[in-house]
């Protein structure tokens, strides 16, 4: 199975918050730092947005931040919130041609398998995909001091919060 660009521009954007100074960062800082298109990472920030995964604040001091702490952002929500299909196979979508439905095993054998596959992700975190600050802050060009993992994220005024805002953190 493979995901779309989406899911792993998210997770990128999720690490990259969960070591960033203050654990907020600009759709620009965070696109050069991991050399990906600003354009679609906008997209997919839109989106993490819309899904609660982040805020977005717009203006001077604004950006992208987490909506809740690290240990408290299962990658199975972060999977479930960019992928739109998880049919690895026709019999487990909505749309059902394949001759043979109903009466092979492929669709019991994929249910469970899928089953498994989120039973892992729902149990890991992004504290655990991101759990070497260190090495993330080098790679990602990041300086200043990390965040603790169990420091709950900044959050800023509620009036002044976009959720899905185009363009935030330009």
């Amino acid at each position: 199975m493979k995901h779309t660009n989406h899911a792993d521009y998210a997770l990128r954007v999720l690490m990259y918050l969960r070591v960033a100074p203050g654990r907020r960062g600009s759709i620009a800082g965070i696109a050069a730092a991991h050399r990906i298109s600003r354009h679609h990472l906008d997209k997919v920030v839109r989106r993490m947005a819309a899904a609660g995964l982040v805020q977005t604040t717009r203006g001077r001091g604004g950006g992208v931040q987490l909506t809740r702490r690290p240990d408290g952002i299962s990658l199975g929500d972060v999977m479930r919130a960019m992928e739109d299909d998880f049919a690895v196979v026709e019999c487990l979508g909505a749309a059902r041609f394949c001759r043979i439905a109903g009466v092979c095993g492929a669709r019991s054998v994929f249910a469970r398998a899928l089953d498994s596959y989120f039973a892992v992700l729902d149990g890991a975190t992004l504290d655990d995909l991101a759990a070497n600050d260190l090495g993330l802050r080098g790679a990602l060009g990041l300086s200043g001091n990390p965040v603790r993992s169990n420091a709950s994220p900044p959050v800023g005024e509620e009036a002044h919060v976009e959720r899905g805002a185009a363009g935030a953190g330009r």
